[in-house]
């Protein structure tokens, strides 16, 4: 192998405790004995429980009787043979042998003078069989930036300035808080405008990004897969440096001051995570040692046929201790606050996407992976004993039960899940033609009937805007003008209806063409009047949602919403009312699915006395017809809708009016 130009070479060593350190003095340095595992360690992780590998395993910059170097562990059970090799040595792996330990835990280590922090390295491993590989280190904490497959020394080590976001995050971070989350890609959110084909580092998206999200209200960000991957068409998702943010856009360092910005203005950050499943790439977890280590042997269970990649072995308790060091690793080192897991659903069910005799029941003979429940379930204890103020969020299609239930009921133990099947229904009729949509309104009163059955997030994701699906703005029927109302109704809805939200970036401001993930967003759509009406539109949502106690606090129990009424079919009218915890801080929330006004139309109101409306979609500021009702509209004793009291509205095409009760 070629040489290769090291990087930020230095030999800052990493402070360990005296009971961690075992020295055996030699004539030769390179032959020092040193190891970070203790007794117990080895047993936590062949028992699987073992949740801060990433303390033990990988490369570690240390001191060892004056001298310093990096100590090396590898897990390797199949191999015969396993050297460290990089531009130090000349990539020779005869030079830096690491030994066996005696416990036969599979793990390979050694101590390596002189080199340290910014040293490219990889392993070079032999099999049983004879067979040669050279492998990157699955705990390394950064990785060479691809095409390059290196792993790098490197460290964790940052003095972080978000304490009064770490102390209070509770008050943010909760489930009874507004979460308005926004999905960005880091590669495409925004490229170099003097230049699109360069891409902006850590550093440069923050000085964007923060100031932006700030200002649009939203609440967190979530970062599709930051960790390291070797190829830009699968979005982060086939990941090959589980440890290590990628290095496309800076150091692990330049990452942790995004995070710690985003903090700074208060905004939280949920990352991607995903253990289902990883690529073949030679460099990767793939055959790690020569044999199946990571991913289940048995094809039906260890490949995964839609992403044509390889599915991790769940029932090896190694496997499963590195993964759930790794869930808690980035809420550890990286301050996140909470974990979206991706694919849920491929995970639980053996039968996903294959056929009949294609796979193989459990001992029960369902279809259920048990190894997969077991392990979130597990995860799930670990994250919220470890971390009670961060949140994990299920990407789960199917009605599989109890995702967000409490283990102790049998549950998962998640935070939240994604709502796809209220997606899908809610995308679908807001594509219908508004003459049609009478015929098909249960497709939005359905989500109320199991609304409630888990902690539901609300997500317009990327998956909705590639492949053919069109941008949100451009699944609406109509005119332009009819596109851009239809999708601030469909907003309107989103944010009112109960559960937490989830947006896709560019769609805050009607992003006209499907997303591309080698190119930035098309900022300059803003310079016309039907964006700039979306994105304003988007903030006094956010501002609305965060401010109106009743939209968020019981997000999750049916005594936070009720139907006013769902009959007016021929009006294209839907009314329902969201409530807290105070009776007269409810609002109530009228929808006009067709391009007609409707004037002085009557809702029965649960409160005598004055009603203002404090949101209209089709304000002028957001590229309405600015059909408001401006003056407090006064209850009158007129029973409407079964209660004693109702008042008459004004309601503009495709829009939807918000009112609350003014309590004087």
């Amino acid at each position: 192998m070629a040489k290769r130009t090291t990087k930020n070479q230095s030999t800052s060593p990493e402070a360990i405790p005296e009971t961690q350190v075992t020295v055996q003095t030699s004539a030769q340095p390179e032959n020092w004995s040193y190891s970070r595992l203790t007794d117990f360690d080895i047993y936590l992780f062949r028992a699987g429980k073992h949740t801060r590998l990433y303390e033990k395993l990988g490369s570690h910059v240390v001191e060892v009787n004056g001298v310093v170097g990096t100590y090396f562990a590898v897990w390797a059970p199949a191999a015969r043979y396993v050297s460290v090799i990089g531009n130090f040595n000349g990539w020779n792996k005869g030079n830096h042998p690491l030994k066996v330990r005696w416990d036969s835990s599979g793990i390979w280590e050694g101590f390596v003078p002189h080199i340290g922090r910014g040293e490219i390295y990889k392993y070079a491993i032999t099999h049983e069989s004879g067979r040669e590989l050279e492998k990157g280190d699955p705990f390394a904490l950064w990785w060479e930036t691809p095409p390059q497959t290196a792993s790098i020394v490197w460290d964790t080590w940052y003095e972080w300035k978000d304490d009064y976001w770490m102390r209070n995050r509770g008050k943010f971070n909760a489930l009874n808080k507004p979460m308005s989350v926004y999905e960005v890609h880091l590669n495409s959110w925004r490229r170099d405008p003097s230049n699109p084909e360069r891409q902006l580092s850590y550093g440069e998206i923050a000085d964007a990004l923060v100031p932006y999200v700030k200002e649009m209200g939203f609440t967190h960000i979530e970062f599709m897969p930051v960790m390291e991957h070797p190829y830009d068409p699968s979005w982060g998702y086939q990941i090959t440096g589980y440890f290590a943010p990628t290095s496309r856009f800076g150091t692990p360092q330049d990452f942790m001051k995004l995070i710690e910005r985003l903090h700074e203005e208060n905004i939280g950050v949920y990352l991607d995570w995903v253990p289902s499943h990883f690529p073949g790439d030679a460099h990767g977890l793939y055959e790690f040692d020569g044999s199946h280590v990571y991913e289940h042997p048995d094809i039906r269970k260890g490949y995964h046929p839609d992403w044509k990649s390889y599915i991790f072995n769940y029932g090896r308790n190694e496997v499963r201790a590195f993964l759930l060091s790794n869930a808690l690793f980035w809420l550890d080192r990286f301050h996140a606050d909470g974990l979206r897991v991706d694919a849920v659903a491929s995970m639980l069910y053996l039968d996903y996407s294959r056929n009949h005799g294609e796979w193989e029941p459990n001992v029960f003979g369902g279809r259920e992976n048990l190894e997969v429940i077991s392990l979130f379930q597990e995860l799930n204890e670990a994250v919220y004993k470890e971390f009670p103020d961060a949140q994990t969020i299920a990407e789960e299609s199917t009605a599989f039960p109890g995702v967000t239930r409490p283990t102790y009921t049998g549950g998962l133990g998640f935070g939240m899940k994604w709502m796809m099947g209220w997606m899908n229904d809610t995308l679908r009729y807001f594509q219908r033609d508004p003459y049609y949509r009478r015929w098909h309104q249960d497709e939005l009163t359905f989500s109320a009937v199991y609304a409630f059955s888990e902690n539901f997030m609300l997500p317009f994701s990327h998956d909705e805007v590639v492949y053919g699906k069109k941008s949100l703005v451009s699944k609406m029927p109509g005119d332009e003008w009819q596109r851009f109302a239809n999708l601030r109704l469909l907003y309107t809805y989103m944010f009112t209806h109960p559960g937490t939200k989830l947006l896709f970036m560019g769609s805050e401001f009607g992003q006209t063409s499907e997303w591309k993930f080698e190119g930035s967003l098309d900022w300059h759509l803003l310079e016309y009047a039907p964006h700039q009406g979306m994105q304003a539109c988007m903030k006094a949502l956010n501002k609305l949602y965060r401010s109106e106690p009743a939209l968020y606090e019981l997000s999750f129990v049916q005594e936070g919403f009720e139907w006013i009424d769902t009959l007016d079919r021929e009006n294209g009218i839907l009314i329902y009312a969201r409530k807290g915890t105070r009776i007269k801080e409810q609002v109530i929330i009228i929808l006009n699915v067709t391009p007609v006004p409707r004037t002085d139309y009557r809702v029965g109101v649960p409160l005598e006395g004055s009603w203002a409306e404090v949101f209209n979609s089709d304000d002028k500021a957001f590229y309405g017809s600015g059909l408001l009702n401006e003056k407090p509209l006064e209850s009158e004793p007129k029973t409407w809708h079964g209660r004693a009291a109702s008042v008459q509205v004004t309601i503009p095409p495709l829009g939807a009016v918000v009112l609350k009760y003014q309590n004087t």
